[in-house]
C-alpha cells in the first residue's frame, strides 16, 4: 500500500461514531495528517445536524450503538444521492458486514485496530477517487439557500414556470436567479450547470 501524502491536499472529513475515545483518536490522526475532521454521534445526530459542505469524505462505523446500524445509516445517504465516498469502519469479525458494506456502495473498509499509516492511506484512496465531486460540493456550496433550489428544480428538469410555482416566486425571478447562479460559479452554459450539480449531488 504506498504512503499517504495527506498533506498535500488537505480535505473536510467527517467522522461519525457513537465512542468518544474512538472520535477523538480518529480526529487526531486526521488533523496530524493535515485534515479538517468534524464528528457526528449517531444517525439521529447526522441527520440532524447534516452534513458540512464541502466534506470529502466521511468516515463511519458499522455498529453505532444499541439499534443504531451503520449500514442503515450509509444505504440511506446513498438512496438520498450522496456522492462523498464512505469508509466503514468495522470491529474484529465484523468483516462479513464490510462486504456487506461494500455491496451497498461503500468506497472502502478498514479494521479495528488499524495504523495511522492504513487509515490516511485509505483516506487519500477514497479523496482521489472523490475530487471531482468534492470541487463540485464546494463550488455549490458557495450558493444560498434559495439559489439552490432553483438549481435543484432546474436540474430535475423543471420548467420555469414550474420552479417559480414550487418555490412561490414569479417566473422572471427564477430567471435572475439561474443569471445570478451561473455568474457565480463563472459557469457558460446551463449543460456545466448541470454536470456540476450532478457531481455535487443533487437529487
Amino acid at each position: 500500500m504506498r504512503r499517504a501524502d495527506a498533506t498535500a491536499r488537505p480535505a473536510r472529513l467527517l467522522v461519525v461514531d457513537d465512542d468518544e475515545a474512538v472520535r477523538d483518536s480518529l480526529v487526531a490522526l486526521l488533523e496530524a495528517g493535515g485534515h479538517q475532521a468534524e464528528t457526528r454521534i449517531s444517525s439521529a445526530d447526522l441527520r440532524a445536524r447534516g452534513i458540512p459542505p464541502g466534506t470529502a469524505c466521511l468516515l463511519l462505523d458499522v455498529r453505532l450503538g444499541e439499534g443504531d446500524d451503520g449500514l442503515d445509516l450509509m444505504a440511506d445517504l446513498k438512496r438520498n444521492g450522496l456522492a462523498t465516498p464512505i469508509v466503514v469502519i468495522t470491529g474484529h469479525g465484523d468483516v462479513p458486514l464490510a462486504v456487506r458494506a461494500m455491496r451497498l456502495g461503500a468506497f472502502h473498509f478498514i479494521e479495528k485496530p488499524f495504523t495511522a499509516e492504513t487509515l490516511l492511506d485509505v483516506v487519500t484512496e477514497a479523496l482521489d477517487a472523490a475530487a471531482p465531486a468534492a470541487d463540485a460540493a464546494a463550488r455549490m456550496a458557495r450558493l444560498t439557500v434559495r439559489e439552490r433550489e432553483v438549481v435543484d428544480g432546474l436540474v430535475a428538469g423543471k420548467q420555469n414556470k414550474i420552479v417559480a410555482a414550487e418555490l412561490g416566486i414569479s417566473v422572471r425571478t427564477v430567471e435572475a436567479y439561474r443569471a445570478t447562479v451561473m455568474s457565480k460559479l463563472g459557469l457558460r452554459s446551463f449543460a456545466e450547470l448541470v454536470r456540476l450539480a450532478l457531481a455535487a449531488g443533487s437529487p
